[in-house]
């Protein structure tokens, strides 16, 4: 009897472990894919010989850490699109991206079934789904924790590792961990263990890998200087960088000054709300300095409009609502937008700040001609009389026929 294929998206860690060992014993051949997206790891073929070890029939390594930031993250940024205003969905952002990549292989090996290990609690599971069926309506979706018979096999942690132990598995975990991490290279998510208490502070119990503390960042301002080109950021300090290579530099400079730390309370899609701790140094800097360029060379409706839109924008992202009719044609809005969107932004970076030292644009709408306070100019303040009469008409007329008490 031929058994079916089914992609694992695989991390190596002890969830995705025992999963591919429990889709083994559930009668599936197990082909385990690992999307790189700038996740630590102290040995990549290690991932490899290990899904190998458990007994995948195989297992690949795809490497998508420029195409995250690049075709991701970047638009994403070009819209300022925070979720409830605060975080810059860096797992988020991922996660359609690991879908495609697994169903990409999932073409390649003959797998008609696609399986990952998000829970039946979290975002990710809708946005591993959601992006799976939308590009092959016809595939399946394995989800382990949300089936009761996995669920009952392994009731906790304890389970999973004895699991491991029983088939010579080798995985780093713990019984007992103060907290979940999940890292890319956009960002470093903490959450549950004992930031799921919101009177305990997160900085007190996380430790962070990419920004030090404020207070422990020099005492000293550091200079960046950010090109953009169309609203894309493609030159640091005068040197042209590739998207990975401009957000994992960032990462350095600015996580070095205490730059990017975020602690929320964010409401899931499933309808709880939950805790989350956040570092993204140099996401955070390069939405800092594209808001600073944009106000040069924006018109003021069109800023407006996408403001208006982005937290709509941050919520289909946070949803799973990546590949649809209505993103698709967000963001060729949002191309068309970013076109004057050139020049250079140089930052100060002190201390978890970030301070506008300069901003320059072959684009510029700013005319000082136009805005200065001082005598003449070419701006004749004689036309707003006019201009705030009509602007004021309405206001009159409903006065005289509704007077308002003052």
């Amino acid at each position: 009897m031929t058994r079916e294929q089914v992609v694992l998206a695989y991390s190596g860690g002890l969830d995705t472990s025992v999963i591919l060992g429990w889709l083994m014993d559930e009668g599936y051949d197990v082909h385990a894919v690992y999307v790189d997206l700038g996740q630590p790891c102290e040995d990549r073929q290690a991932i490899l010989d290990k899904a190998r070890k458990i007994g995948a029939k195989s297992s690949q390594i795809v490497d998508a850490r420029d195409e995250l930031c690049r075709d991701f993250a970047f638009p994403v940024m070009q819209w300022q699109a925070k979720y409830e205003g605060t975080y810059l969905l860096g797992t988020s952002i991922a996660r359609p991206l690991i879908s495609k990549k697994c169903l990409q292989a999932a073409r390649e090996v003959g797998a008609t079934v696609y399986a990952h290990g998000a829970t039946g609690k979290g975002n990710d599971q809708c946005r591993f789904q959601l992006a799976a069926e939308a590009l092959d309506p016809g595939v399946r979706i394995i989800a382990p924790w949300r089936m009761e018979r996995f669920r009952k096999l392994f009731p906790g942690r304890t389970a999973m590792i004895d699991y491991c132990d029983q088939r010579q598995i080798p995985v780093k975990a713990s019984v007992s961990k103060p907290y979940s991490s999940d890292e890319n290279c956009l960002h470093i998510s903490y959450e549950a263990g004992k930031l799921e208490d919101p009177l305990v502070n997160g900085v007190d119990v996380v430790e962070f890998g990419m920004t030090v503390s404020p207070q422990q960042a020099p005492d000293r301002v550091e200079n960046v200087t950010i090109g953009f080109e169309a609203g894309i950021p493609v030159r640091l300090n005068g040197q042209r960088k590739s998207a990975l290579e401009m957000v994992t530099e960032l990462n350095t400079i600015a996580g070095r000054n205490g730059v990017g730390q975020i602690d929320m309370i964010e409401n899931r899609f499933v309808g709880m709300k939950s805790r989350g701790v956040y570092e993204a140094p140099g996401m955070t800097t390069l939405y800092f300095a594209h808001r600073i360029l944009e106000q040069l060379t924006l018109d003021r409706d069109l800023v407006h409009l996408r403001d208006r839109i982005a937290p709509e924008v941050a919520e289909m992202v946070y949803y799973g609502f990546w590949y649809c009719a209505k993103m698709d044609a967000l963001l060729a809005f949002i191309r068309e937008s970013q076109k004057p969107v050139n020049g250079e932004v140089t930052l100060g970076l002190y201390k978890g700040n970030l301070i506008v030292v300069s901003r320059s644009s072959p684009n510029s709408l700013y005319d000082e001609a136009i805005a200065t306070m001082e005598g003449g100019g070419s701006y004749n303040q004689t036309d707003a009389e006019g201009f705030l009469r009509i602007m004021g008409l309405p206001g009159r007329v409903q006065g005289r026929v509704t007077p308002r008490p003052y």
